[in-house]
């Protein structure tokens, strides 16, 4: 947080390979700092972090309009083609300290896709990942991001009727979270409009969390 009139939030995204993890560290961002497309073998091979210029719009402070940045930390993929999970979560664990080690992670986004249903070994794999991550508190500090919503929503699900036939596995981690989910399109370029909804859901979470941060150490 740079002044008055201006905050940062910091986020990760964690996922696996092809879930959409850095098109949706895009859309936050409003560009292509992530590379992107499909691909037989993972795409994402290091942590990577890309920001976000002034939005204005979104904030406001003590009664005054401020400005608001955004800090995406992309990550590779778990499970990975190349990389075994020590490595991702050693590298992954390395970028954060690195990246975030001052000013705090406000939120670590779980991607899942909305049109493939989640499985118990598959969730139990992520949860576990960022339990290691971030700790005993993790559930306060990590919200889930529904990709590819646009095909849900093609198949004629509203986000009301998807939670209803969703699995118990899905229902039982948006529950641990304490509902923090936000559904997001996977089209390349997310419209203004769109990004704006997304980062004030992502806003009134950390401000529900009192603005805590995760992983802020002081300096020595």
């Amino acid at each position: 947080m740079a002044d008055s009139n201006e905050m940062t939030i910091n986020l990760v995204v964690l996922g696996k390979t092809q879930t959409g993890k850095s098109a949706a560290g895009n859309s936050l961002l409003g560009s292509s700092d992530f590379e992107s497309r499909l691909s037989p073998s993972s795409v994402t091979t290091c942590c990577r972090l890309g920001r976000s210029g002034r939005i204005l719009g979104l904030l406001r402070r003590n009664g005054c309009e401020s400005a608001l940045r955004v800090r995406v930390l992309d990550t590779p993929s778990h499970p990975h083609s190349d990389l075994s999970k020590e490595q991702v979560r050693d590298m992954v664990r390395a970028a954060l300290a690195q990246h975030f080690g001052e000013e705090g992670l406000h939120l670590a986004l779980l991607v899942l896709r909305a049109d493939l249903p989640l499985c118990p070994d598959e969730s139990n794999d992520r949860v576990q990942l960022v339990q290691e991550l971030l700790g005993p508190t993790w559930k306060d500090f990590t919200a889930v991001l529904l990709t590819h919503a646009d095909k849900a929503e093609e198949a004629g699900y509203s986000e009301e009727t998807y939670l209803h036939s969703a699995s118990s596995t899905l229902l039982s981690l948006l529950n641990s979270v304490q509902h923090k989910y936000i559904f997001l399109d996977n089209h390349n370029s997310i419209i203004k409009e769109e990004r704006n909804i997304v980062l004030r859901k992502l806003l009134n979470f950390i401000q529900k969390n009192n603005y805590q941060v995760l992983l802020k150490h002081s300096k020595e």
